[in-house]
């Protein structure tokens, strides 16, 4: 029991250093840290009672192992992903950041996107999405969640369904270019989630925008 209580305190540590960590380092440490907790309660479990300092050492060190190689891998395939994503939107506004819950976060800005109270999809953002569509084809284990947002003209009545129809726009122009649907959830947030000043028309323009978050399946 005391062994266990040591390794989850020097786990408890070796979190808090990740935070000073790259992308990489980080996810592989966290992993690590998860892996040899769950490894050492496995193993003192499992052990005879004489033995079960020794198996939750045994645990802990194989847990990290494990988990180091997985938090490892999928900081590299999402990385990977993020400049796929990166190369493919490169010079047409969209933002491509890594969000805190390890998501990929596509922000489209309306200048290419959509017109004040409309849901049509410009010209300007076909050749985005085309681009965007090949690189999920290309990253066939990933799930996407595409948010739709609105400025605050008119009322939540006519804002909420126009959000939901903005994102099924996007949703519905990717799958017949190789994106399953099955991939695909959409949500509408209308106006409830401003980035900008809605008093103005530079602000509302930002306002009216859509995101496509992208996650490894099961995370």
């Amino acid at each position: 029991m005391k062994n266990t209580i040591l390794i989850v305190s020097a786990v408890s540590l070796a979190l808090s250093g990740c935070a000073n960590m790259d992308e990489t380092q980080r996810d592989t440490g966290t992993g690590a840290a998860i892996g040899a907790v769950a490894g050492a309660v496995i193993g003192a479990a499992t052990a005879s009672r004489s033995d079960r300092g020794k198996g939750a050492a045994i645990g802990a060190a194989a847990g990290a192992a494990l988990g180091a190689g997985g938090g490892y891998l999928w900081s590299k395939r999402m990385q990977d992903q993020k400049a796929a994503m990166e190369q493919a939107t490169q010079g047409t506004g969209v933002e491509v950041t890594q969000t805190a819950d390890n998501r990929l976060k596509l922000e489209i800005p309306s200048d290419i996107s959509f017109d004040s109270g409309r849901y049509d999809i410009k010209p300007t953002l076909r050749p985005v999405l085309d681009r965007l569509a090949t690189s999920l084809s290309q990253h066939p284990v990933t799930r996407v969640t595409i948010v739709g947002h609105t400025d605050n003209v008119g009322s939540d009545a006519g804002n909420n369904p126009l959000s939901v129809n903005r994102a099924s726009a996007v949703r519905d122009y990717l799958v017949p270019r190789g994106v399953a649907a099955s991939r695909i959830s959409i949500d509408g947030r209308g106006s409830r989630e401003p980035v900008a000043d809605n008093s103005t028309a530079a602000g509302r323009a930002m306002n009216r925008r859509v995101e496509i978050f992208v996650a490894e399946t099961g995370n």
